[in-house]
Formats: structure tokens, sequence, C-alpha cells
């Protein structure tokens, strides 16, 4: 043992437990705005518990997704603005979740960082928060780890971990056959994907983030990009509910070209119709600046659809309305066809 002449501390490694505790007593009442019924207990425990029967649910089938914010951070990081990158975690999840047919429970996060910033954190946590709000969804755990030497200062990334649940019986997707109808819901922007593409788009225009946005000088470019991801659950789950929807895709990673046919059945294919809506002026900016072809806009982005569902023909009508009812943009986009992988008319513009 150490005499003390030369004792080291955890703080003097970089690790500030003070910090942390600070922080947890900070967000205690973010997370408890988010509670909802099936929460057992607050933050501080070694683990978080949730009672499905006080959720009431009688024979659940439980779906869980893991997301993060990917490379949009480094935008979030530079400009200071990290108000809105909680929201984009809480939806890359719960969006997935949905599209299962689920409803989304609970959700914890893990936020790690060279050096613990209370301030910066606790905003960030804020954000998570208010997505989950936003998606009756209780945060009911999480963990920040403070690792000097991993990450350069200032720097940090975020995980996060939905888990939701369904009847059993009532997964999607389920039936879906050739003449369904294919509506979309409209996106907020570029959402969380294809940032490593914007950022290189934003180099070749040598515009600053603190530049006029090109397309809405009311604001920065870097605010207009940090724009969070659209939450879609409390809208679906009313067409769902009602016995409308046969599958969702939630528009990530790969675009309409290949999530679409995530929810299509073998020997089905989805036919859309690119006139069908108007290209949100984010994309055609980036399409100009950065020579994108469309086969590559629609497979890196949204392009203005965040979300499509399918539905009966005979149920188009009432699901559209009632995804409008909750504030959603409802596009008619086309149809389900005979055939495999999705295929375009028209072009967008």
């Amino acid at each position: 043992m150490s005499d003390g002449k030369n004792g080291l501390t955890y703080a003097q490694a970089g690790v500030d437990i003070d910090a942390g505790n600070a922080l947890v007593e900070r967000i205690k009442p973010a997370a408890k705005s988010t509670s909802r019924s099936g929460v057992m207990a607050g933050l501080g425990g070694f683990g978080g518990l949730f009672d499905l029967k006080a959720a009431g649910y009688d024979d659940p089938i439980l779906v869980a997704a893991t997301d993060g914010v990917g490379t949009k951070l480094r935008i979030a990081i530079d400009t200071g603005n990290v108000d809105g990158v909680g929201i984009d975690l809480v939806a890359m999840c719960v969006n997935d979740l949905v599209c299962q047919g689920a409803e989304p429970l609970f959700f914890l996060d893990y936020f790690a960082t060279g050096k613990l910033e209370v301030d910066q954190a606790a905003r960030i946590v804020e954000g998570i928060a208010a997505g989950c709000r936003a998606s009756d969804c209780a945060l009911i755990g999480g963990e920040t780890a403070e690792m000097p030497g991993m990450y350069p200062a200032g720097d940090f990334d975020l995980a996060g971990f939905a888990v939701g649940a369904l009847e059993r019986g009532t997964d999607l997707p389920r039936d879906i056959a050739a003449g369904d109808v294919l509506l979309g819901l409209a996106s907020d922007g570029v959402h969380s994907n294809g940032y490593s593409l914007v950022r290189r788009v934003v180099e070749l225009s040598g515009l600053g983030w603190d530049a006029p946005c090109p397309w809405d000088d009311s604001v920065s470019l870097g605010a207009a990009l940090l724009t969070p991801t659209h939450l879609y659950v409390r809208a679906v789950l009313k067409p769902l509910k009602a016995g409308h929807v046969k599958g969702l895709a939630h528009i990530t990673g790969g675009g309409l070209t290949e999530n679409v046919p995530r929810m299509l059945p073998e020997g089905c294919g989805a036919q859309i119709d690119l006139g069908a809506w108007s290209l949100p002026p984010v994309f055609a900016w980036l399409a100009a600046l950065g020579g994108l072809e469309q086969a590559e806009l629609l497979k890196t982005f949204n392009a203005g659809i965040g979300m499509v569902v399918a539905v009966p023909e005979a149920a188009a009508q009432d699901a559209a309305a009632l995804l409008a009812d909750a504030g959603e943009t409802v596009i008619p986009l086309g149809r389900v066809i005979d055939g495999q992988g999705v295929s375009y008319t028209g072009r967008l513009s």
C-alpha cells in the first residue's frame, strides 16, 4: 500500500466520479418525465424494471432494437448544438420497433466521452427524454462512460436500446400481397443516415456550419442539417391498432430502394411513383452540389419519405385519414406488385 506521498486518484487519471453523480442528479427529472404504465423504479439501480402486465399486456412478445446517430454527431460536436441528437437516438430505435408492430415501452442510452462535461451530457439526455415522451416510451436507465484517451477533447458517442411489446400473433409484416397500397409519410429532412456523404458535399461547397443555410437563410447550415429525425410512433399506432396496417418500412440507410423490400414477402415487389411528392430542398441541394444520380440519392437518403405503410386497398382511405389526423403528411406512393425489389416511375423533382 502507498504511504500517500505519491498516491494517485481516479480523478487524476481522468475519471471524475463526482461529475458522473452530478449528472445523474441533474437528469433524474427528465427521466421521471417519461414515466408510463409499467415502470417500476427510477434511475439509480443496477437495472431498470418494467411490469408488462401493468402496461396492459396479456400474452406479450418482446421486440428489441438498438441504433446510434452516426456521423451526424460530428456536426453536433463541431457546432455545440447537441440538444436534438438525443431525439435522433430515440427515433432511430423506436421507429424500427413499430415496424415490427410493437409499441415502444422503455429505452436505455449509452453515452461515452473522453471527459465528462455535465452540461453537455445533460442537454443530450434531456433530448433523449424529449424523444421518449413523444413516443410514450420510458427512459428507465443508461450508462455514462468517461474514458480518457479513447475520445478527443469534446467528442462523444451515443447508442440507444429500445424494448417494445406486441400481443402474440399481431407482429408485422403480415399478409402483404400484390395490389396493396403504399402510403409514404414525409420526413423532416435528412434524419440520421447518409451524413458521411452530407459532410463531403458540405466540404465541396466551402461553407461553414455557421453559414446561412442555402435553402433556408433563416437558419444556419449546421442547424438545418441537425433537424431531428421524425418520430412516427404515435401516428402509426393509430391505423395499426385499427387493423389497417399490413407492413411498415422505416426509411433509413439504404433509402427507399433497400428498406421497402424488407417488409415484402417473397414474390412481391413495390412500384413507387417518384412524381407523387416534391423532393425537399435539402436533398435537391445535396444532389445538385454533389452531382448525385437519382439512383444514388434514393439508395443513400430518405429523399423526403421517412416511413412507408402498406395497407389493403379497401383500408387505404381510412388509414390515410388516421395518419393525417395525427399530424402526418401522407403521400400515396404506389402499390405492391408481383416481382421483387423496387421499381420506380417518373423522376424526383
